[in-house]
């Protein structure tokens, strides 16, 4: 896999200056998909470390520029994913052509707006709750979490039928289906090391597929991004009230 590939994925993932592929075709695009857990943590390196620095004066603020700096580097990308769906499923009652319509339109509803609203809280809490839940330690573990996050549409996108044309159908086409089992054992062994309860990373996925083939029947690139942003709270959560020790998790079970 070469470098244009990490180059492609991050330039589509986030807004860090990497330098621009201009001219890629479709087969090239899913191929680079194959990087989407790594830039999933370079991003949570960045988060970690902002929060490492900023938690010696206000864990608050620690917290506050750590989101703000995660939520710049994707571009909101998932947020907008998770408010489209949002507006879609609030407005479709079932139906799928006016789901399919409000889904295509730029504008954004109440539901979109709220959905955007109640995941900054959540992530902010979140983020909050790391240092003082495991003694700084989850901060080591953190990055795990934005890269199981990017795993999802792997799986996704390779389980689930597309319900329309777009960048949601292309990530699986001709992406390997052994670059997601390579990254579901190396960030189940990541995990393992040292936070145990990620580990119940690939339940989050398998049940996000779920629903949407239950719910829709496939899934869009909206949808997608809506399972990053789950996929990150339900981690994060998991890590901020459990923490990363096995002992910890062996006695909630």
């Amino acid at each position: 896999m070469r470098l244009r590939g990490l180059r492609l994925a991050t330039q589509f993932l986030t807004r860090l200056p990497v330098p621009a592929v201009e001219d890629f075709s479709a087969e090239e695009f899913s191929r680079s998909s194959a990087w989407f857990p790594f830039v999933g943590l370079a991003i949570g390196v960045v988060v970690s470390l902002i929060l490492l620095v900023c938690s010696h004066r206000s864990t608050a603020l620690a917290a506050a520029i750590g989101l703000l700096a995660w939520v710049w580097m994707t571009g909101a990308l998932h947020l907008d994913g998770l408010a489209d769906l949002s507006d879609a499923l609030a407005a479709a009652h079932r139906d799928p052509q006016k789901f399919f319509a409000v889904l295509a339109d730029p504008h954004l509803g109440a539901f979109g707006v709220v959905s955007i609203v109640l995941m900054l809280i959540l992530k902010v809490t979140g983020l909050a709750e790391l240092p003082s839940a495991t003694s700084g330690t989850a901060l080591i573990a953190f990055p795990l979490i934005p890269a199981w996050a990017r795993l999802g549409p792997l799986a996704w996108s390779r389980w689930l039928k597309p319900l329309k044309p777009g960048h949601g159908e292309r990530f699986a086409w001709h992406l390997h289906v052994g670059w997601i089992a390579f990254w579901v054992v190396a960030l189940l062994m990541a995990s393992v090391a040292v936070a145990p309860i990620l580990c119940v990373a690939p339940v989050v996925i398998v049940v996000w597929g779920g629903w949407l083939r239950w719910r829709l029947g496939g899934t869009t690139g909206d949808c997608l991004g809506a399972g990053v942003e789950i996929t990150e709270v339900v981690l994060l959560y998991a890590l901020a009230l459990v923490g990363t020790t096995s002992g910890t998790v062996a006695s909630l079970l």
